[in-house]
């Protein structure tokens, strides 16, 4: 199924229905600021379990990430100094994925790694989403085969043909890009950017 969505005044159905699917375990793929991602409700392992196959992911040496409404909600599910506080409230939102120590809420599939990646993507589709659940939306991107047309990664219409069968939902938000977030590590203290892709980070 395909739902378009625009940046604002959707329809309360439609968004009723994308969160009563994640509340039940399912799965959607939807616009972000980068590209579009795949995900599920962060609080729901069974769901986590499937992106896993769906993407051939290892749980026990992936990086999860997790996209929140806001800054309010990420210390329920990571742990973050003031620094750290103070760089992210600077930078999001925005194209960045910020990795900290994951907090005890999360469930055991996170614990394999003791840390979490936080989103909160500059893109009302995803955020609005994520607050009506009431819940972080776990977010990956989109399985790409290299030998693949990159073409497909930005269109929905090409994206509900080659997913349409392995996921509950797909977002139409619009052409999207294919640029990945910037990675910044904050797990030691010093923030440290492990792979550059959109945006650049404000560290003053």
């Amino acid at each position: 199924m395909t739902i378009r969505l625009y940046d604002r005044n959707n329809s309360q159905r439609d968004l009723d229905r994308i969160v009563q699917v994640l509340q039940d375990g399912g799965i959607i793929i939807y616009p972000t600021d980068t590209a579009y991602a795949i995900g599920c409700h962060a609080l729901k392992e069974r769901p986590i379990e499937r992106i896993c196959r769906i993407k051939g992911l290892n749980p026990s040496k992936h990086l999860f990430s997790i996209i929140c409404f806001d800054m309010s909600g990420i210390s329920l599910y990571a742990k973050l100094d003031n620094a750290t506080f103070k760089l992210m409230k600077r930078n999001l939102p925005g194209p960045f994925t910020f990795v900290l120590p994951a907090g005890n809420r999360l469930p055991k599939i996170f614990s394999n790694r003791k840390e979490v990646g936080i989103r909160i993507p500059d893109n009302n589709i995803i955020r609005e989403i994520c607050r009506q659940l009431d819940a972080p939306i776990m977010s990956t991107t989109i399985p790409y085969d290299e030998e693949d047309d990159i073409g497909y990664l930005t269109d929905p219409e090409l994206i509900a043909e080659k997913f349409g069968n392995d996921v509950d939902i797909i977002i139409d938000g619009g052409a999207g890009g294919f640029e990945y977030s910037t990675i910044v590590n904050c797990l030691d203290g010093e923030p440290e950017i492990t792979r550059q892709g959109k945006g650049i980070l404000d560290e003053i």
